[in-house]
């Protein structure tokens, strides 16, 4: 087997070319068996490995160094870095992380996760090295999904500036273009990218600069030329910018990919390579079902079915469910995605209703403001987005929506722990964030039935609100609760005296198991589904302060800017002696592993929480 060659990085270089084909093939294998055991990101890897080992071939690592953009694409790219082993433990706690991290091998450039950050990033190396005066090649790789995003757009502006090579490889897996538009595009490459034609070129211009109409005649030679690219070239928007566009490649042809690296590596300015590529590729199932296998559960290999269904609802599925009879009941509620109409629940509404559905791609910027108009234009907008991934419309949140008090509503999936994607991905300041912003009011369900009552009271509230909900199963326990939801109004679940448990959202289920505990311990509990964080139940909490000994709060968001901080503010204002014990994460990134090992790790599991507690209560 040719992968067994590969133990340390750049011994790709020493496998025999007429092998790249197998050894491709071989390492699709072990992608598949490997992920098919632990989960992760297999259609993006499958698509990527021609033009990850092109790169490992063209280039010289760890001095030159690759940018991936969001990074679920860098599987093959760590096995001929040398961490094929580590394989067994992806994305598990102390494992290899599924994602580019520095800190976990030198090939790695630059810590990614979220969408459209490669060419920034890699615009930032390459002034690094130039103001440094170091001879690097550095290649920001970047998905067509990704360039949907506006930062892209951004770095490609200044990128036109440059006047030193840097390379942007497009890794296109959905455009198609015709045979004779590329033929024509690579013959116009070579003759481009030739050392003759590059130095003829530059000998014209320079030539003509120095004469006293010179500038003027350059300007027109150009315009020709453009006019000329504009008839044949498909990247004219990228030439346009003042980015040489190269394309388009053949994604899965190794000597081609590899030609093209090394001719654009001789370009002094920023260059587009245009690869083609499958997504999936080499496996039935991902190809047929790309979107299935983007982040894929452990699966069975023979069929591509998952080997641990889901056979209970999630939190995104009750979602799912009530947008669609909202939809129905109200002509005004309209949806919005940014790219993720799976993942946020979405598609079954964009089927019912195509008219009221509007993925913008990965645009959480503009998702946001595109609803802020709908708002003032009559509509219910309800924008639906992963936790970490609406941390980068926060503006847009508070000058766009809150200003404005518009009713938006923000259903926030993906919110505290996620697991296996870690830092980049855990949806932990959430709470943190939003509360901070004026107008604003924020809530977290309990269980399933008071998701549904959440999201049928925000879409009628009038003003700006976000529900967050956690990832996976939703809890169906403590369904005989069910007060109508009222903004800055808490539920009281068992009162009792003693021990006064604050929860928040998915903070629940594990406070109804504390105060089990507890109660064995013959103490009195009681239990509070806080249900708003923005505006707190100050009533509630004063009462609890008059009846109890310890205030407990607890919720899965970080310390910082939390409801446990909004409690202790209270708490203080007042003048209350009363104990407080605020249970939340830690103020860190969290790295990837199982949610319940992460919690026993960080002190957020219900023994640990009791253990706490009596510790406090023995205190004193």
């Amino acid at each position: 087997m040719y992968l067994e060659q590969i133990q340390n990085i750049n011994d790709i270089k020493d496998i025999d070319p007429k092998a790249y084909e197998e050894l491709a093939q071989e390492i699709r294998d072990f992608l598949i068996h490997k992920i098919s055991v632990t989960g992760g990101h297999l259609g993006s890897n499958l698509g990527a490995v021609e033009l990850t080992m092109a790169l490992h071939l063209a280039l010289k690592l760890p001095e030159d160094k690759i940018i991936w953009d969001v990074g679920h694409q860098s599987y093959t790219h760590k096995i001929l870095t040398g961490r094929k082993e580590g394989f067994d433990g992806l994305r598990q706690f102390h494992g290899m992380s599924g994602f580019p991290k520095r800190k976990e091998s030198c090939c790695d450039a630059f810590d990614t996760g979220h969408s459209s950050t490669s060419i920034s990033a890699g615009l930032g190396l390459v002034k690094a090295r130039d103001i440094q005066g170091l001879d690097q090649t550095i290649v920001s790789v970047i998905g067509d999904g990704a360039m949907t995003g506006g930062m892209a757009y951004e770095a490609l502006n200044n990128a036109g500036k440059l006047e030193t090579n840097f390379i942007i490889i497009l890794n296109d897996n959905n455009m198609s273009i015709s045979e004779n538009v590329g033929g024509v595009s690579k013959y116009l490459n070579n003759i481009r990218t030739a050392d003759s034609y590059l130095d003829l070129k530059k000998g014209i211009y320079e030539a003509l600069r120095g004469t006293p109409r010179g500038k003027n005649m350059v300007s027109g030679i150009r315009r020709v030329k453009s006019s000329f690219k504009q008839l044949v070239i498909p990247g004219m928007l990228f030439e346009d910018m003042g980015i040489t566009y190269l394309g388009p490649v053949d994604g899965h042809n190794i000597p081609a990919l590899v030609r093209v690296i090394q001719e654009a590596r001789r370009v002094n300015g920023a260059v587009m390579i245009h690869a083609l590529t499958q997504k999936g590729k080499g496996y039935a199932p991902a190809e047929r079902h790309p979107a299935r296998f983007h982040g894929a559960d452990p699966f069975d290999v023979e069929t591509g079915l998952p080997t641990r269904p889901h056979t209970t609802p999630s939190y995104t599925d009750v979602f799912s469910t009530v947008m669609c009879k909202l939809g129905g009941r109200d002509e005004k509620v309209v949806a919005i995605t940014a790219a993720m109409p799976d993942g946020t629940g979405l598609k079954r509404f964009r089927n019912m209703y195509p008219e009221r559905f509007f993925d913008v791609g990965i645009a959480e910027e503009h998702a946001v403001t595109f609803a802020a108009g709908l708002a003032a234009g009559g509509m219910k907008p309800v924008v639906a987005v992963y936790s970490s991934f609406l941390q980068r419309a926060y503006d847009q949140i508070l000058h766009d929506v809150c200003i404005q008090n518009l009713p938006v509503v923000f259903a926030i999936d993906r919110a505290g722990l996620v697991g296996s994607d870690g830092e980049t991905h855990q949806g932990i300041f959430d709470l943190s964030y939003l509360t901070n912003i004026p107008n604003m009011h924020v809530c977290a369900p309990k269980n399933k039935w008071e998701l549904a009552d959440m999201l049928k009271y925000a879409v009628v509230f009038g003003g700006p609100m976000a529900i967050r909900y956690p990832r996976g199963e939703a809890y169906d326990g403590l369904r005989e609760f069910r007060e109508p939801v009222v903004c800055g109004r808490a539920e009281w679940i068992y009162r009792e005296g003693e021990i006064a448990l604050f929860a928040v959202g998915s903070m629940v289920k594990t406070a109804e198991l504390v105060r089990e505990k507890l109660k064995a311990d013959g103490l009195r509990v009681s239990l509070i589904n806080a249900r708003f964080v923005k505006p707190i139940d100050r009533e509630a909490v004063l009462e609890a302060c008059e009846e109890h000994k310890l205030l407990v709060t607890l919720e899965e968001n970080v310390s910082a800017g939390g409801y446990g901080e909004k409690v202790l503010r209270l708490l203080c204002e007042e003048r209350k002696a009363v104990d407080c014990l605020q249970v939340a994460l830690p103020d860190a990134y969290i790295e990837h592993g199982n949610v319940e090992k992460l919690k026993s790790e960080i002190g957020m599991d219900a023994d640990s929480i009791c253990r706490r507690i009596r510790e406090r209560m023995a205190g004193a």
